[in-house]
């Protein structure tokens, strides 16, 4: 059962129709765009450091 075409998933790149072999991309050419953000930093995993606490202060 496939599913109607206004639901598709959509490449995450240029929006076109995802294909499974390269989900969730259209093509190979967005899965190495995407690789390449990551590499070049153009995409970051926030993360919030914490303080280190010492036993000295207790």
């Amino acid at each position: 059962m496939s599913r109607p075409a206004s639901t598709a998933p959509k490449c995450a790149i240029c929006r076109r129709p995802a294909v499974a072999e390269f989900r969730p991309f259209c093509s190979k050419r967005c899965a190495d765009v995407d690789l390449q953000r990551w590499f070049t930093g153009a995409y970051a995993v926030p993360a919030v450091e914490q303080e280190e606490v010492s036993d000295d202060e207790d």
